[in-house]
């Protein structure tokens, strides 16, 4: 089995320009390809893991990865699946999160000679002149192909800002840079990003005449409309101080029944034989995958050292047994008692688990919170400086354990 089969059958192709080339390159090793990462925060979050994985894989069967991180297009922002326009962000910002997206991306993908590179499309596109730039590559776009795409569409009625239109193009202009000066023949995404990666194959098919490919893959957890890596309280992060090893495995031990096979396979490095045994075992055996899908993936993020403390935790707040000592934890400043006590309410806001005191004021009307298994029932309640000197646990929900201390 090819590289190409072995996508096809873990469920990660979504959509492809010409299958038979496709296939014939990633599976020969001769795709060198790029993903673009968009710097919007200042850590990848787990929707960009799938693609990190698709990477490692491709890189794995000999493959030349292109890490593309958007200095340029992250002064505009993708549109694609958003019903508002991104926040502006400043230069200073946007190279910050840059360094921080190198960092992580490290972990998944070796660079150096012949390996893998990674290139920053701040140093073409800011350089671009604007009538230069449309005479050169904005005759290769019909505007009424560009309304048609699902990315536009889907904000139309809301309204779309003709900054962010510019969007496609410079996505496609990125893809051509990319195969002009890096020999780069072939990009990834999500399958959100079908119409922006078709414009980059078709502007180098018309402008130079050669041939490129895309292939995007498919997104997770998407049948009942979720989105991946978000929660109640936000997004999952990869980087250990947004979201703790023990969270993110947390994330994982909870994805649906429906979806954790999905997910194992996408997502994990278990050979597909192991797999297709997994999948004749039981119904009653839906933990044990549960686990072995938060594990492997805890461990390719946070190594193992964190997935055997994240496993341990769990299994003293769930099972009844094992070392609950590296639960999420916040230690509350000394300013913040008041006659040697803090409310409830502000200790869900200073452990992130509310976003504002109106909303932990509900978590506690609804029932949702408890403290050291005790039930918290008033809005008032608080919790002694004496108590908190010795640790209190607090439970938001079934699933969100919290360790506050002095």
């Amino acid at each position: 089995m090819g590289i190409y089969e072995e996508l096809q059958a873990r469920g990660l192709i979504a959509q492809v320009t010409d299958e038979a080339e496709i296939r014939d390159l990633v599976n020969n090793g001769g795709a060198r390809f790029y993903i673009g990462f968009d710097p919007t925060a200042d850590s990848l979050h787990v929707g960009h893991f799938m693609a990190l994985c698709l990477m490692k894989r491709l890189q794995m069967a000999g493959n030349k990865p292109v890490v593309l991180l958007g200095g340029g297009t992250g002064m505009i922002g993708d549109p694609s699946g958003r019903t508002d326009m991104r926040q502006m962000m400043t230069v200073e910002t946007i190279q910050h999160n840059c360094d921080c997206f190198l960092k992580q991306i490290s972990k998944f993908i070796e660079f150096g000679e012949d390996k893998a590179i990674v290139v920053n499309n701040a140093d073409w596109l800011l350089d671009l002149k604007y009538v230069d730039m449309l005479r050169d590559v904005g005759t290769y776009f019909s505007v009424n192909n560009m309304l048609r795409a699902e990315c536009y569409k889907q904000r139309m009625e809301r309204g779309l800002s003709f900054f962010e239109f510019n969007y496609m193009i410079m996505q496609s202009y990125d893809f051509w840079y990319l195969n002009e000066h890096y020999g780069c023949n072939m990009q990834f995404g999500g399958d959100d990003q079908w119409s922006n990666m078709l414009g980059g194959t078709e502007l180098i098919r018309k402008k130079s005449g050669r041939d490129a490919y895309a292939m995007t893959i498919t997104l997770l957890l998407n049948s009942e409309g979720k989105k991946m890596g978000k929660t109640a309280n936000g997004a999952v992060w990869l980087d250990p101080n947004k979201t703790s090893p023990f969270e993110f495995y947390q994330y994982w031990r909870n994805v649906d029944d429906a979806d954790v096979m999905k997910c194992i396979k996408m997502l994990t490095f278990i050979p597909l034989d192991e797999i297709e045994e997994m999948e004749k075992w039981d119904d009653s055996r839906i933990n044990e995958k549960k686990d072995i899908l938060a594990y492997n993936l805890t461990t390719l993020v946070h190594g193992a050292d964190e997935a055997d403390k994240a496993r341990a935790t769990s299994q003293a707040l769930f099972g009844g047994g094992g070392d609950d000592a590296n639960m999420p934890s916040t230690a509350i400043d000394e300013s913040a008692f008041t006659d040697d006590a803090i409310t409830v309410v502000d200790l869900l806001v200073a452990g992130a688990l509310a976003k504002s005191k109106g909303e932990a004021r509900r978590l506690i009307e609804q029932g949702g919170i408890s403290i050291d298994g005790d039930k918290v029932d008033k809005i008032d309640a608080v919790v002694t400086k004496d108590a908190l000197a010795n640790g209190v646990k607090l439970r938001k929900g079934k699933k969100v354990f919290h360790r506050f201390t002095v």
